[in-house]
């Protein structure tokens, strides 16, 4: 549980390091807001590796102004639904699209 902890401490230092030399091209949303969608898809990250019933490096997630796509794969229908769950918990999420796949 230690690693876990530290694991995603470490993923959230090094996203957080990283967006803010990240440039935003014309069209884009507000260096502020890219370092908030940033750091929201951080948190969703860092709490799916802390549950064990989600398996983190099967699913991708991605935030553009608040807004959420998760996708990538599931074992199960309830691992959809528990990293569906986990996205919206976190604080600055305005909607979350789940276009998560469950594998056969």
């Amino acid at each position: 549980m230690n690693f876990r902890t530290t694991l995603a401490a470490t993923m959230t230092a090094i996203a957080l390091l990283t967006a803010t030399g990240c440039a935003v091209t014309r069209g884009q949303e507000t260096v502020g807001a890219y370092i908030d969608d940033a750091t929201i898809t951080t948190q969703i990250k860092s709490r799916w590796v802390e549950n064990t019933m989600v398996d983190a490096a099967s699913i991708h997630v991605e935030t553009l102004n608040g807004t959420v796509l998760i996708s990538g794969f599931a074992k199960n229908a309830n691992e959809k639904a528990t990293a569906e769950s986990i996205a919206r918990k976190v604080n600055g999420v305005r909607s979350v699209r789940n276009e998560i796949t469950v594998r056969p």
